[in-house]
């Protein structure tokens, strides 16, 4: 049990740090017994007995006044003042103390008003213009229901990122801390922020407790706690009136299209909201089975509710990343990305990551920049914050138009927005070796890798930029270690290239066996068997196979052009045929 010293609520969650009344930190034991009396918490000065008499304008026998702290604002101006309350009389007036009485109220006048002042104004009434929400902690200790703790901070996340005049830390930001102890000013510090939410989800059956927490991290004060027992069918519900609860406590001031946008309904069928939630819970793995799965949730999303626009829209997301994770050719996948983005911007144009997909979709299939263009800057039109919508516009577009200077400043503006993104930071590396920038791309993307040395596209970027760069060696080093970590059949045929480079060409041969004996169980990009064939010297089949990747509209043929990748190939004359046979294959 927990007790708050000032209003002796007593708590019976010990999780809790701060009392859901006034903020102030919780004290181990209950509050009764405590010995302090029933007197009102609030804190007042008074004056002593020997002047309270001598108070000016009181009578000789009543009128002693109790002198109570205001905050600012409870006067007629912005400054705390004293006001005064009538108590009974301790004894009898002494009017010769009446001067120094004064002069003791008058100092204690001056002196209250300015240390008040000074503490209302260094600690309650600074805006805060910033916030971090916290995974929520999952009670429940099993993973099949991590899907509602992730996807209620998600929720959350995005809706206040709607609000303009509001900084809220991306969801790669602060899903970094899941599963670890925190510390809220620790957090707020290294995420740059004022404030810091924390939240615990339990499910028993039906049933889910959500207990919140907001605390002001400038000066460690609760700013509101909440906890909530529903049912899981009001789960929807829960996530606005959070979200409501966060914007009055933080006293936003939220234009009409702010107010519009958070009070939006994107769906009433809770069953399809769940649903979705767990869509994204798998879209966020990005493996080859957990798209599979998203692709899946996310259908049954729109079964239960045909005008979904979210759940269309993380059609369209999953269906365009499907050739890079060898789950789909572009011909199978690519199409289906584009219908379900329609039908979602049909459905409600204002979604910014369903431009995002089209985009994509327009430069890696349709192969045509400026409709792909179009969309990537109606996303970020739409959310100038959104840090995926300006990396996708930096690498999947401008960068592949040669356009490098624009590509670079796209790149690092979304690592401002995403400072802890490790795809961002890797796509701003790849960006810089595809502008031939090699010493600074090693330099972004080993800062990436720093984050997190497990992240197998930072050592496959990596290796390309050292490729590149002339340092095989140093190139064979990361290529091994992303293909321990992520076996894909395109950084196993970069690591042919690098290979060969270095004189291991058996090692090379052997693994261009492997690719060829996967592509008949799984689809392997052509690129990846053109790419070795380059390598090991045998160019027709090199040429053979790029062929057929124009012909399945590869994600990586666009690239031709400005991935360093291709060099091996750019002094043969059937080079220059394959990037003309691109260009002319633009769609609408």
């Amino acid at each position: 049990m927990k007790r708050c010293p000032e209003c002796r609520r007593d708590y019976y969650d010990d999780t809790l740090l701060y009392c859901l009344d006034d903020g102030n930190a919780l004290l181990e034991g209950p509050a009764s017994g405590s010995g302090l009396g029933d007197e009102p918490a609030t804190a007042i000065l008074s004056a002593p007995p020997a002047v309270a008499g001598g108070l000016i304008g009181a009578t000789d026998e009543t009128d002693v006044k109790t002198a109570v702290l205001q905050p600012p604002g409870s006067g007629t101006d912005d400054v705390p003042v004293l006001r005064t309350s009538p108590t009974t009389a301790a004894g009898g007036s002494d009017r010769r103390a009446k001067p120094l009485a004064a002069l003791v109220v008058a100092v204690l006048v001056l002196v209250g008003g300015f240390l008040g002042y000074r503490y209302f104004s260094a600690s309650g009434s600074t805006h805060i213009s910033s916030i971090a929400v916290m995974p929520f902690e999952n009670r429940n200790s099993d993973a099949d229901t991590d899907y509602l703790s992730d996807g209620l901070a998600e929720s959350v996340i995005y809706r206040l990122s709607q609000i303009p005049d509001l900084r809220v830390s991306p969801t790669s930001s602060v899903f970094r801390y899941k599963g670890k102890e925190t510390d809220p000013q620790t957090v707020a510090k290294e995420l740059g922020v004022d404030s810091v939410m924390t939240g615990r989800i339990t499910q028993r059956g039906d049933n889910l407790t959500i207990s919140v927490n907001l605390v002001d991290a400038r000066n460690a004060k609760s700013l509101w706690g909440e906890q909530y027992e529903r049912k899981l069918s009001e789960l929807l519900t829960t996530q606005r009136e959070i979200v409501a609860e966060i914007v009055s406590k933080l006293q936003l001031k939220l234009s009409g299209e702010s107010e519009q946008k958070l009070a939006k309904k994107y769906t009433d069928n809770n069953e399809a909201y769940q649903l979705y939630l767990q869509g994204r819970f798998h879209w966020n793995k990005r493996t080859r089975e957990s798209l599979k799965q998203a692709v899946e949730f996310f259908n049954r999303a729109i079964e239960k509710d045909p005008k979904f626009a979210l759940a269309y829209s993380g059609l369209a997301e999953s269906y365009v990343l499907f050739p890079n994770y060898s789950v789909a050719s572009p011909l199978e996948a690519m199409p289906k990305a584009k219908a379900a983005a329609l039908r979602a911007i049909e459905l409600d144009d204002s979604l910014a990551q369903t431009h995002v997909a089209l985009g994509i979709y327009y430069s890696l299939f349709a192969w045509n920049p400026p409709a792909a263009e179009k969309e990537f800057r109606r996303a970020i039109e739409l959310d100038p914050n959104y840090a995926t919508a300006h990396q996708q516009f930096a690498i999947e577009c401008l960068s592949i138009m040669g356009r490098f200077d624009e590509a670079i400043a796209a790149g690092k503006r979304a690592e401002e927005l995403d400072p802890f993104s490790l795809i961002i930071g890797a796509d701003l590396g790849n960006v810089l070796t595809n502008a031939r920038r090699y010493d600074e791309a090693i330099a972004q993307i080993k800062k990436v890798i720093a984050l997190d040395e497990n992240f197998s596209v930072g050592h496959w970027y990596l290796g390309r930029a050292y490729h590149a760069n002339g340092q095989y060696a140093e190139a064979v080093a990361a290529y091994r270690k992303a293909l321990s970590l992520n076996e894909t059949s395109f950084i196993k045929a970069m690591l042919i290239i690098s290979l060969v480079k270095v004189g291991e060409r058996g090692e090379a041969a052997k693994l261009l066996g492997e690719l060829q004996e996967e592509s008949v169980r799984r689809y392997v990009s052509n690129s990846a068997l053109a790419i070795a064939y380059a390598a090991l010297g045998e160019k027709d089949k090199a040429f053979a196979y790029m062929e057929k990747e124009i012909a399945e509209r590869s994600s990586r043929v666009p690239t031709l052009k400005v991935n360093s990748t291709w060099d091996g190939l750019r002094d043969d004359p059937r080079f220059d045929d394959l990037v003309r046979k691109v260009e002319q294959a633009k769609m609408d």
